[in-house]
């Protein structure tokens, strides 16, 4: 009989990386009219699916601020069915060097023109924007000037207003007695959350302070409040085309805003989340019920059928297809079902002009 040898195989290239260690994403770079932008890609196009593309607020970059909610396991069963792109602010990336003394950062405006270039760069014809404070402004404001490349927005804080004398002066007044560090952080965490000092504020106040671009930091944080006003109207022409999702959380500094938001926007159009026990950073604190909630949004767009829904929800929907009547049931299971793979989005039906409808509230 011929004898049986053991042989060791080493694998060169793992086929799958730990959980603990998410597949990097390829960095690249763009010359605009208004300076270089950077932004890392992750996974590969879809054919005939929008890419989903996301913008940071003051103080933070693209991993600080989405790496929580992009991590989220059951954010990958979103994620794998599109190509993500992450912006970063210029001079916001890692290692980015400090601009020189007396340079013109862009204005919010600017950096909002900067995203065809991006999109151009990478061959893109439309997104899904996901964006927080500063960073949902500038997806806005973009949305507003490109509506046929904006499929669908997830606009978190955001603040449509530009600031008034009242909010000018209480800044100028605010600059005297606290340090840039400490403006922008009662600008991302609740009131509560800075007088609890919890761990996520006490982690990232000590990245603001020990920042090495911190005065980059400081030319977002003057473009963010030199801002114009959006100027949204209800029924007028200066209004975001493309299904929209806000979200705030609950006591969170700029729950006003949104809120008064909301009122301008179309409510056929629209779905207002405020979230609970979220503080300042939903995507931060809550990345679970954020997901779910961006899975439903999706799916309402087309995108995703029920055989791509989170274990959370494959759960949730069992046992109210359970409780439902026939009729519901079906029409449910209709709408989660539709087009799974063929990338071209079926619009839900909307409603009827004056139907009554009301923009959607859920509070979670």
């Amino acid at each position: 009989m011929t004898e049986l040898h053991e042989v060791q195989i080493t694998e060169e290239k793992p086929l799958l990386l730990p959980p603990s260690q998410p597949v990097p994403g390829k960095k690249h770079s763009v010359e605009t009219p208004y300076g270089l932008v950077a932004f890392t890609v992750h996974g590969t196009p879809k054919p005939k699916r929008p890419a989903i593309l996301t913008y940071h607020d003051v103080g933070l970059n693209h991993q600080s601020c989405f790496e929580p909610l992009f991590r989220f396991e059951d954010m990958q069963e979103i994620v794998k069915n599109f190509v993500v792109v992450h912006v970063d602010a210029p001079g916001m990336e890692e290692g980015a060097p400090l601009f020189p003394l007396g340079y013109q950062y862009p204005s919010l405006d600017q950096l909002a023109d900067m995203i065809p270039c991006i999109l151009q760069y990478l061959k893109f014809t439309s997104i899904i924007g996901i964006g927080v404070g500063a960073g949902a402004y500038i997806l806005a404001r973009y949305s507003l000037s490109h509506p046929d490349t904006v499929e669908g927005l997830v606009l978190i804080n955001i603040d449509p207003n530009a600031k008034g004398w009242m909010d000018w002066a209480a800044h100028k007044l605010s600059g005297l007695t606290s340090s840039i560090p400490e403006m922008i952080l009662a600008h991302l965490f609740s009131q509560e959350e800075l007088s609890g000092c919890t761990e996520l504020v006490q982690q990232y106040r000590e990245a603001l302070v020990g920042a090495p671009n911190l005065s980059n930091i400081q030319l977002y944080w003057s473009s963010y409040n030199t801002r114009r006003d959006l100027n949204f109207e209800r029924g007028g022409d200066v209004t975001l085309k493309c299904p929209v999702m806000l979200v705030v959380g609950d006591q969170a500094p700029h729950e006003d805003a949104v809120v008064e938001c909301n009122s301008k926007l179309d409510p056929t159009q629209t779905s207002f989340l405020k979230m609970a026990d979220s503080g300042g950073q939903p995507q931060l604190t809550q990345p679970g019920k954020l997901t779910e909630a961006f899975k439903y949004f999706v799916q309402g767009m087309g995108y995703m059928a029920s055989s791509c829904m989170t274990r959370l929800s494959r759960s949730r929907t069992a046992s109210l297809s359970s409780a439902a009547s026939g009729d519901g049931s079906q029409s449910r299971s209709r709408t989660l079902s539709q087009n799974s793979e063929s990338g071209s989005p079926q619009q839900p039906p909307r409603p009827a002009p004056g139907s009554g409808a009301h923009t959607m509230e859920v509070s979670c």
